[in-house]
């Protein structure tokens, strides 16, 4: 009796060029991935919500909306949904930004559709639609709720502050690592967002970013502590 058959992994191909669509889809079929296609965000908007998608790939210059805002609104209405954004090549600034409002990784057009089938891949190693949810994914310390998944800081009241893709993924390494001292090389290991260069600076402008996103004004008692010459130090209880 052979094995049943792998579950195929669910795609959706947003992109106005008729050709990419009809490429990528036969050029994916023996990766095992089985490609819906739409030609627009008013196609993705309709498609989007029916769910079975496992990956979103992105093309961010459309007709009817700019990827950048659906990029968000994705983000904002399946924060789980790991998204991959075709640029055009040389677009730098398109894609730090999509990058800094959620997507997991980009690819610049043109691009070998292998290297398509690995970035796939690899996002959903890294976890995302079909994968287990972290055993805590609601933290609180504070005063503040993070929700892991729904990517939200929230106070007391219930207002929520919102978090860069950034100021998010160094909120999740500080939570995860409480008490802990933090190097900016660590922390960076820790936050950074793939295809994008950085540098310790940086560490420095999104922890005074976070900082205030909590109020937080460095000095005693801080939620996160300047350890002179080491990194940070995120001093909280963390609690599920």
């Amino acid at each position: 009796m052979q094995d049943p058959s792998p579950t195929p992994t669910r795609c959706l191909l947003v992109d106005d060029d008729p050709e990419i669509r009809s490429l990528l889809v036969d050029f994916l079929a023996p990766f095992g991935m089985v490609v819906d296609t739409v030609a627009d965000g008013a196609g993705l908007r309709q498609r989007l919500p029916r769910g079975g998608i496992d990956v979103l790939l992105l093309d961010l210059m459309l007709p009817d909306e700019n990827g950048l805002t659906l990029c968000q609104w994705v983000r904002q209405t399946q924060p789980a949904l790991p998204v991959i954004m075709l640029t055009a090549q040389g677009d730098a600034l398109s894609r730090v930004l999509g990058l800094e409002l959620g997507a997991d990784d980009y690819l610049p057009k043109p691009f070998e559709p292998r290297e398509l089938v690995a970035r796939i891949k690899a996002v959903l190693r890294r976890g995302g639609a079909g994968a287990a949810a972290p055993a805590a994914t609601v933290l609180r310390f504070e005063g503040w709720t993070f929700d892991r998944v729904q990517r939200q800081l929230s106070e007391a009241d219930g207002l929520v502050v919102p978090l860069s893709a950034a100021e998010y993924r160094l909120l999740c390494a500080f939570v995860d690592h409480p008490g802990q001292a933090l190097s900016r090389e660590r922390l960076l290991d820790l936050t950074r967002a793939p295809g994008v260069e950085v540098s310790e600076r940086s560490v420095d402008l999104a922890v005074s970013r976070l900082r205030g996103k909590l109020r937080d004004t460095g000095h005693a008692p801080s939620l996160i502590r300047t350890l002179r010459g080491a990194g940070y130090l995120f001093t909280a209880k963390v609690q599920p």
